[in-house]
């Protein structure tokens, strides 16, 4: 599956891509926000991300810059506790461009597509940022904070928890900032 946005290309991963995701996760301040990715990441990591099965109700994507061609992060949807999750990160060069933004937007839409009615996401507290990205994109804290196990920290870290209604016509996919 692929979807394109203003500047973005969503495309599944392929055994090339390996080092270009290393590239991306290989920096601490991106593995340290993300939930299963490891402490050093490596090559064998890498590998591995970009050799996931794709589920297709639940698709994964590599973000591509349509105007470079360079795969610049991940987005997708995954399974938590039986309901979709959105997940994302990009890589360092690419932060605060609004990237992960549009890349979000394009997983929703096609969460929409494929008849998701709702999605959660989550943020580690001590990540601000993606909580910006998560309300642009129309989801609403739900209150509580979870402990979240943070395989690059090697423990249990807070998440803030969000849930955005997808069969709600009106509900946005993305907000003027």
């Amino acid at each position: 599956m692929f979807h394109v946005t203003e500047r973005l290309l969503l495309r599944p991963a392929w055994p090339e891509d390996w080092e270009a995701v290393l590239e991306g996760v290989a920096d601490e301040g991106v593995a340290m926000n993300l939930a299963r990715a490891p402490w050093p990441y490596g090559p064998a990591e890498a590998r591995e991300f970009v050799a996931l099965p794709q589920d297709p109700c639940k698709p994964h994507f590599l973000v591509v810059e349509s105007a470079s061609g360079q795969v610049i992060g991940s987005a997708g949807l995954g399974d938590r506790n039986g309901e979709i999750e959105v997940g994302y990160w990009l890589a360092r060069p690419y932060w605060g461009r609004g990237y992960a933004t549009e890349a979000a937007a394009g997983v929703l839409r096609v969460a929409r597509m494929l008849g998701h009615r709702r999605a959660l996401a989550g943020h580690f507290a001590d990540n601000p940022a993606s909580g910006r990205v998560l309300r642009k994109l129309g989801f609403i804290p739900t209150g509580r904070n979870a402990m979240r196990y943070s395989r690059a920290r090697g423990r249990a870290v807070r998440s803030v928890e969000y849930t955005l209604d997808l069969a709600e016509p009106s509900a946005p996919v993305m907000r003027a900032a």
